[in-house]
């Protein structure tokens, strides 16, 4: 077995782990906003920490993988990046809305750890971290068809 298909497999089960950290995320953060106080908890920090953490770790592997793979070098020789719907969907939308989200995270982390207590503006970040985070990822490939 390659390298490649070793960071395949790795970046495809670091995606079930960011799944279980990105609900546990949304959980903190509801719960965190429509509570009584509305102050941020440990348990907001942490899973926000973790979350940010594990998202980063897993967008520097799928760079790597972007980089390395064989199936974006034949898109670009065949000039079908942009005009195949799988091609787009994995080489150009995924790799760019996880940035966003990682962006979007580190912002949210940065905000929850300085702040006593959580603003509908994190509460809009965090929603839209995770809506692109749900628009990238690859649901059928990973749980398949």
């Amino acid at each position: 077995m390659d390298f490649y298909k070793i960071l395949l497999s790795a970046h495809k089960g670091f995606g079930y782990l960011e799944l279980l950290l990105v609900t546990l995320f949304i959980i903190a953060l509801l719960a965190t906003m429509f509570g009584f106080s509305g102050k941020v908890n440990k348990f907001l920090k942490k899973t926000t920490l973790f979350t940010m953490i594990f998202f980063h770790v897993q967008f520097l592997m799928g760079i790597f993988l972007l980089f390395v793979s064989p199936g974006l070098k034949a898109a670009m020789a065949s000039g079908t990046l942009m005009s195949d719907a799988y091609s787009r969907q994995t080489f150009v939308e995924h790799p760019f809305s996880m940035l966003i989200a990682a962006v979007l995270l580190t912002i949210i982390n940065r905000k929850v750890k300085s702040s006593d207590t959580i603003s509908l503006k994190i509460v809009i970040m965090g929603l839209i971290a995770v809506g692109l985070f749900a628009f990238a990822f690859p649901w059928t490939r990973v749980f398949g068809a």
